[in-house]
């Protein structure tokens, strides 16, 4: 039996793919999954998720604003279930009220390299400390040291940005006609993330890791070429990874959708861990590990569905097959949803899967 870790040792060691005690433990909830049916449930109204079902990492939060024009926002219409608003990337975007869901795209005034030269870039070239928060990175720093936990900070990246400043259809037109645009944008935000870094990170001080959620698929496959991702977009993942290792801070890599065929340019680019492995988009944990278990961690692929369908039975052989398979392969794992838990699944049935996780998790 392997000595006991602490969280934070142990998700150090995992990430490096060294000897851990057992298996990583963390999670993503819908907000309305716990604030709005887990405490009619059983769940405690005010306990932290991370301490009542002792995780080990959590959040210090995203530690800056990377919008460019960081203090627009306008209201163009609301009703009592929905709110459309214009943000500060220009985004004309429709969202829900009351309940969680992708926002609807209505219209993205960054539609051409002129207006992202006139009006979204000139913002995002000039050092600005109103951009960061050190006082409250400070603290959740200090308060996962004082637990024991491995915490991290969150971002979007290249990807991401560009979807949110340019838009899905806008975007992927000029990855394939205008790549000098492309590659200028993510550019500006690779030197825009860098040196507010270095100015949160001297202010608040470093968390453990970072956890940067671009979401590079969909249910069929991967939006773009693996060449188009690899020649426009990995540059930028390694720079800025390259960037964080120097400073001794592991990269987890949240990427929705079927993602298998860009895994290998992922490694390139310097990620640590892989999270959250759908697999109703087609992606495998097990055969992933067998493929890269040298080179790379994993947290996730534990089916949500099954989670939701409350079946006890189908929830233990999902989540002990893949867990022995694992261990029998020597991979680092976290246990993780293939997503994030949303309210279909039952207070109940997460402590079921837990107490299966507990029960297979130890590393001999």
């Amino acid at each position: 039996m392997r000595a006991v870790m602490s969280s934070r040792e142990r998700v150090y060691a995992l990430l490096r793919r060294e000897p851990a005690d057992r298996m990583g433990l963390f999670e993503h909830f819908w907000p309305e999954t716990i604030g709005q049916r887990w405490v009619n449930e059983g769940y405690p109204k005010d306990a932290s998720p991370p301490e009542y079902f002792d995780f080990d990492l959590v959040s210090v939060g995203w530690g800056l604003n990377a919008v460019p024009l960081k203090d627009f926002s306008e209201t163009i219409r609301e009703t009592e279930d929905w709110i459309i608003i214009k943000n500060g990337r220009g985004a004309t975007l429709r969202t829900w009220k009351n309940k969680s869901g992708a926002p609807e795209h209505i219209a993205f005034d960054c539609s051409t390299r002129e207006r992202w030269e006139k009006v979204y870039k000139p913002p995002l070239l000039a050092f600005d400390p109103g951009r960061v928060n050190p006082d409250a990175f400070r603290s959740g720093i200090a308060q996962a040291r004082e637990n024991g936990r491995f915490c991290f900070f969150g971002c979007i990246h290249v990807y991401e940005l560009m979807r949110g400043t340019l838009g899905d259809v806008v975007m992927l037109q000029a990855m394939a006609l205008e790549p000098d645009w492309i590659h200028d944008f993510c550019r500006t935000y690779t030197d825009f993330y860098i040196k507010h870094l270095d100015y949160l990170f001297a202010e608040a001080g470093q968390p453990d890791g970072a956890f940067v959620y671009e979401d590079l698929g969909y249910k069929k496959g991967l939006f773009c070429s693996p060449r188009m991702y690899r020649d426009l977009i990995m540059p930028y993942y390694k720079e800025l990874f390259d960037y964080l290792h120097a400073r001794g801070m592991p990269v987890l890599l949240h990427t929705c959708g079927g993602i298998t065929e860009a895994v290998p340019d992922l490694i390139e680019a310097g990620i640590d861990c892989l999270q959250p492995m759908e697999v109703k988009a087609g992606v495998d944990v097990i055969s992933l590990a067998r493929q890269f278990g040298d080179r790379l961690s994993f947290m996730g692929n534990i089916d949500i569905r099954v989670l939701e369908s409350g079946d006890k039975q189908a929830i233990e052989a999902e989540i002990a097959g893949k867990m022995e398979a694992l261990k029998s392969l020597g991979a680092s794992y976290f246990f993780h949803t293939d997503h994030s838990v949303s309210p279909n699944v039952s207070f109940e049935s997460y402590r079921h899967a837990l107490e299966v996780y507990r029960c297979h998790c130890n590393y001999e």
